[in-house]
């Protein structure tokens, strides 16, 4: 029986450096002086997130993804896992604001690429793009429709923002809740909006809509305990019109696969994010315990102390394999397994919550001092099983396909 080759092409070890050199210097300090700003909203008028931003945009970590036939780098779904991992090992923050950043120059291509419109207007830019300033966000979750959002069969619910079709544009009205990410500064929104009532979630449609539309409006930026770097905010359209040729995917059966692709796709970037977050927290904690002597030795070598760094270790390599297991299937065939998918991230994502704590412990006072960016990694931590549906909500998803 052959066996897995887990070495590295020569590709992802040098996207890999690259963003750990990038990370180390750029992402690390401003992200963890971005992170003690009190106001939100003066995190994203600071000249250092957008320097910081900028540079990811430079080195194409926004773009990974999309084809090199528009410009994009073309990479492997395994390749760009292991650049969001090292990326979130120094920015999680920045890492959380590049996941959803090619949502609407993807799907165009995916689903329109004879639209050249949207083409000419949201793929090709955004690919040439060095500023940061050519970012998307998907608007899905409402007031009202948050795990509600995968409740496909029954009628009764849907999302509350419309799409009326008058004289050949659509009319967009509602609002989208305060967990957008990258609301605030998106120049373009990927809005699932009802264009049939009678048919639930299935009676609603894909929409791009330009965030300089008139009637768009958005919200603050939503004030939280961690991932403080990751813009999130509400978005209200008010009878904002877009062409026809904007609709970019039609109500219809069809719905609950691209649903579920977005959220097949997402959620494994999420799991990216957690096992980042994992190594930072782990490898300051290992080098903390190194040094730290008690009674006599360097507190590494207490036997409970040990076992949390091993605990931590072992939590890392497992939510890796699963992940590159679910970017595997992806390769495969898109969107990949959503199971899968869903296990990865719900499996990364609580051991990131319960090893990022545990290293705080192993630092014990310093921990929760700022001295020391752990107390950082857990407050960003204890986002990740809420971000992309909640743990619980994708755990009965995912078993549902068991």
């Amino acid at each position: 029986m052959e066996m897995p080759d887990f070495s590295l092409t020569d590709t992802q070890r040098e996207m890999v450096e690259t963003a750990r050199s990038f990370g180390k210097k750029v992402l690390e300090p401003a992200e963890i002086e971005l992170d003690r700003i009190a106001d939100p909203g003066a995190v994203f008028r600071d000249e250092r997130y957008w320097e910081a931003l900028s540079g990811c945009f430079r080195l194409g970590f926004h773009k990974m993804s999309m084809a090199e036939s528009y410009g994009g780098l073309g990479l492997d779904p395994t390749t760009t896992g292991m650049v969001w991992e090292e990326l979130a090992r120094y920015g999680a923050g920045f890492a959380a604001t590049l996941l959803p950043a090619a949502i609407v120059p993807q799907l165009v291509c995916i689903l329109c690429p004879q639209k050249r419109e949207l083409v000419e207007r949201f793929v090709l830019p955004f690919c040439q793009d060095e500023t940061g300033r050519t970012i998307s966000a998907w608007g899905s979750s409402e007031p009202d429709v948050g795990s509600d959002g995968s409740n496909y069969y029954d009628v009764k619910v849907r999302h509350r923002t419309r799409a009326v079709l008058r004289r050949g544009r659509y009319v967009l009205s509602g609002t989208k809740s305060n967990f957008v990410s990258n609301a605030g500064i998106a120049h373009v929104y990927l809005v699932f909006a009802c264009v049939d009532p009678s048919r639930g979630l299935r009676g609603s449609g894909a929409f791009v809509v330009p965030a300089d539309a008139p009637g768009v409006c958005r919200e603050k930026a939503l004030d939280k305990i961690g991932l403080r770097v990751l813009n999130q905010a509400a978005v209200h359209f008010e009878d904002v019109e877009v062409p026809e040729e904007y609709m970019i995917f039609p109500p219809g059966d069809d719905y609950p696969f691209l649903h579920n692709a977005i959220i097949t796709v997402g959620n494994v970037g999420v799991g990216y994010l957690a096992v980042g977050l994992m190594r930072a927290a782990f490898e300051q904690a290992l080098a903390y315990a190194k040094v730290r002597v008690q009674w006599g030795k360097p507190i590494c070598e207490h036997q409970l102390v040990a076992r949390k760094l091993f605990d931590a270790f072992v939590a890392i390599e497992s939510a890796r394999a699963l992940l590159w297991k679910a970017s595997w299937l992806a390769a495969a065939g898109f969107p990949g397994d959503l199971k899968t998918s869903l296990a990865a991230k719900v499996y990364a994502t609580e051991q990131a919550v319960r090893h990022t704590a545990e290293m705080v412990q192993v630092l014990a006072g310093y921990g929760i001092s700022r001295e020391y960016p752990l107390e950082k990694y857990a407050r960003d931590a204890k986002l990740l099983p809420i971000m992309d549906g909640t743990n619980e909500t994708l755990l009965v998803k995912a078993a549902a396909q068991l």
